[in-house]
């Protein structure tokens, strides 16, 4: 096989992993077990395919910062929803955050996080599906999460989790890819937690560039005064 071939060859299994992880229905067991499994590979194969979304994220918490947020960029207090391997705390890094935290499904994704040296803290085993009972409510400035509302893994539900745990006035950053935004009530759940007084859309880049297969869309959510305390109401 020639380095073509090879080549080749590689970003077809990396394409075979990444749609295979869209099929596992947001079981825990089987997400946290597929990732087990994936968490050594996971930056080559999704970096073979272009993954793009993690820098767009990053810099849209940079413009959020920036244009809305007091503090210094150092002192800005994020949350990663669904760390992975850290792919979206290195670009906040390189744009000078600091205080970043990370929250993972899987244990093996999250230790390849820690080992970027990024986070303050990067907690394993933690199911985005459910109550995020180890965080208190509005304790961080911007919550991002950038490949989570996928095919197979999160619910469009956790909006509300995400919402709490950020402080009023912060801001969700959020992807979706364009499959993922078709196939559920995401933007239903949007309009739900809107109505109900628990975000609002500060801005929606449609069809942005994500992976080399599909496109994204971005969303950035800012939680008003008194979200985090209705939110709290639902639990």
């Amino acid at each position: 096989m020639n380095t073509l071939d090879q080549k080749a060859a590689l970003e077809q299994a990396a394409r075979t992993r990444i749609k295979d992880s869209h099929a596992l229905d947001g079981d825990t067991n089987r997400l946290a077990h597929f990732y087990r499994g994936w968490a050594s590979s996971y930056e080559l194969d999704v970096g073979r395919d272009g993954y793009c979304g993690p820098m767009i994220v990053a810099e849209l918490a940079a413009a959020v910062q920036t244009a809305y947020l007091a503090n210094e960029r150092a002192a800005i207090a994020i949350l990663d929803a669904g760390c992975g391997t850290g792919l979206v705390g290195v670009q906040l890094e390189r744009l000078g955050f600091r205080s970043i935290d990370g929250i993972d499904l899987s244990d093996e994704m999250a230790e390849q996080a820690r080992k970027t040296g990024v986070y303050r803290h990067v907690q394993g085993d933690v199911d985005l599906n459910g109550p995020l009972s180890d965080y208190s409510s509005a304790i961080y400035d911007i919550t991002v999460c950038c490949g989570v509302f996928t095919l197979g893994h999160v619910r469009p539900e956790a909006l509300s989790e995400l919402a709490r745990v950020t402080r009023p006035n912060g801001f969700i950053i959020a992807s979706t890819r364009k499959s993922y935004a078709e196939a559920t009530s995401f933007e239903n759940e949007v309009r739900r937690l809107r109505d109900a007084g628990v975000l609002v859309t500060a801005q929606c880049l449609n069809d942005g560039k994500y992976i080399a297969e599909e496109g994204a869309h971005y969303w950035v959510f800012q939680v008003p005064n008194r979200a985090y305390t209705e939110t709290e109401q639902q639990l």
